[in-house]
């Protein structure tokens, strides 16, 4: 096995060659935002010196750029129902970002990989994906950090969609420092050893492991070059994992970043402890005079009703969405398996079903705040959350009035 010597970080597009058990993999360190990484990409595959070219894309990520209208095909109800919305939120925000990015610096980030998946496919050389799926990777970066932080990164993607400052040229030179996640993550990555973990350092690990799966099988080398076309900033560590004698089998290996972070005990059982203690308080509300049970239960479902359906009209819902969500509020507030949101997407899904035009234009329109009101699509997402944020403020609000009440 050898290791070219480390190239100095300040060269426009750095190279290692890793030689590893008769397979030699070229290693092409790019910048996100840039076409000389384009162009470099372009000028390794025209030589016809690789069978097989590798990039740092997941599944998700390629099916984007293989398929510029993919959004047109997403079932939103679906992705309500599996639990979905989130993620599918954060991928619009970071898109979002990128987009900013492109209308300032006038080049498109990820052009280098979509250069080395088309060129591939033209020259019928077979194409490795070796990231960390994005959502996976997002849910290990939300677990990995402590709850209060949680909230400034939430706050950090908002920011990101809804500011209309100039990109700095700080994030921009992260970006040809080689990651986007990085780059949107940067305020807070820098100081977190606990974000810059799931963020860069696991991601090496993972794209060595990927590597070693594709390109292994059986014991045997199913390729002799491999062009790597990776970020700037990942091409050291993936190197040197590369390199390095594995501790664990590739596949044991991916399936341990794979892993999604398992909640506390007391996060799933919170949920109930609150609709038991609400129950409860109304039990003793009607145990001590009729008219103050029925009091409670009268501001429990306009304080949890109210501020939902105030959520629901915020998002400019539908107005029978919105009368939806004050009735579905109290009784979902009750039921910790359903919850208001995916009651009032639904109906203003089924109200205001999105046009092949939002979807078109989904993209472009999550780069503005008035863009998501606008968008049938992000709308519905705005009633989700809006709806949802309503109805948890209602519960705890409601909870205390009840317990004032009572004491």
């Amino acid at each position: 096995m050898t290791v070219t010597p480390e190239p100095p970080l300040d060269t426009a597009q750095p190279l290692r060659d890793v030689t590893l058990k008769g397979v030699d993999f070229t290693l092409l360190g790019t910048a996100h935002v840039s076409r000389t990484s384009a162009d470099e990409v372009e000028r390794l595959i025209q030589t016809g010196d690789f069978d097989a070219v590798a990039v740092e894309l997941d599944a998700g990520r390629f099916g984007a750029i293989s398929d510029p209208d993919r959004w047109a095909k997403t079932d939103l109800f679906e992705v309500f129902r599996e639990g979905k919305a989130a993620m599918m939120a954060a991928s619009l925000a970071l898109g979002a970002f990128q987009q900013r990015l492109a209308e300032q610096s006038g080049v498109e980030p990820g052009e280098e990989m979509r250069r080395a998946v088309r060129l591939a496919r033209a020259r019928g050389l077979p194409l490795l994906l070796i990231d960390r799926d994005l959502g996976v990777t997002l849910r290990r970066v939300y677990g990995n950090v402590p709850w209060w932080q949680r909230l400034v990164l939430i706050g950090g993607l908002l920011g990101s969609v809804l500011s209309r400052d100039e990109v700095t040229p700080e994030e921009v030179e992260k970006l040809k420092e080689g990651d986007v996640l990085e780059a949107t993550f940067a305020e807070f990555a820098e100081d977190s050893a606990a974000l810059f973990e799931p963020l860069i350092r696991e991601r090496d690990r993972y794209m060595a492991a990927r590597l070693r799966e594709e390109v292994w099988r059986d014991g045997e080398p199913r390729f002799k070059r491999v062009l790597v076309v990776i970020g700037a900033g990942h091409l050291k560590g993936v190197a040197e994992h590369l390199a390095a004698p594995p501790a664990t089998p590739p596949a044991l290996e991916r399936a341990a970043l794979e892993a999604l972070p398992k909640g506390t005990p007391w996060h799933k059982l919170l949920p109930w402890a609150l609709v038991g203690l609400i129950v409860l308080g109304f039990a003793i509300g009607f145990s001590r005079d009729q008219a103050l049970g029925w009091q409670l239960l009268r501001e429990w479902v306009l304080i949890n009703g109210g501020l939902s359906a105030l959520g629901a009209l915020v998002a400019t819902a539908h107005p029978l969405t919105v009368l939806t969500s004050f009735v579905a509020a109290p009784l979902t507030s009750l039921n910790p398996l359903v919850g208001v949101g995916f009651v009032a997407a639904g109906v203003e899904l089924w109200l205001r079903k999105p046009q092949m035009g939002d979807f078109a234009a989904l993209r472009r329109d999550v780069t503005t705040a008035r863009g998501w009101w606008r968008n049938r699509v992000a709308r519905t997402l705005l009633v989700f959350f809006l709806a949802t944020l309503g109805s948890v403020l209602g519960t705890y609000l409601a909870g205390f009035r009840i317990l004032e009440r009572l004491l």
